[in-house]
């Protein structure tokens, strides 16, 4: 069984839902040395969170933060959470309905991924700065 990680920081992302594959997988060429396994990506943040989701039309990542938007709006009168602005807690609870990680197959060094799949930085402040994602990949 052979074990990698790496810590990576992001840069900053406007808000939003952003393909982040390329970055997480350059920064881990080590899974070329697993024929099956798990990849897995985190993120060490409570207002951002991490999905898999079509990789080739921006408009999907578009339609995810209208949706979201309303789905979760800001300036809700029952939040109390509000003194780090109007965007803070509605960015806690998206994060909570996506997830702090993903977890994709690893198939012969490569990560499993369907042929419209890719990994989203999802970014629910409108000033959230830089992201520390830990991405480990392990198997045989």
């Amino acid at each position: 069984m052979k074990f990698f990680q790496k810590e990576i920081k992001l840069q900053p992302y406007k808000r939003g839902f952003h393909l982040i594959t390329d970055s997480v997988l350059t920064a881990i060429p080590e899974i070329s040395q697993i024929n099956i396994g798990q990849l897995q990506v985190f993120i060490k943040h409570t207002s951002a969170s991490l999905t898999i989701n079509e990789n080739a039309d921006y408009t999907v990542r578009g339609d995810f933060e209208s949706h979201f938007n309303i789905m979760v709006p800001e300036n809700a009168k029952h939040y109390k959470h509000t003194y780090e602005g109007p965007d803070d807690m509605p960015a806690h609870i998206k994060s909570s309905l996506l997830g702090s990680s993903v977890n994709i197959p690893i198939t012969k060094g490569e990560p499993n991924l369907g042929i419209w799949q890719g990994i989203y930085l999802c970014e629910h402040r409108d000033y959230g700065g830089s992201r520390n994602i830990v991405i480990t990949a392990f198997g045989s």
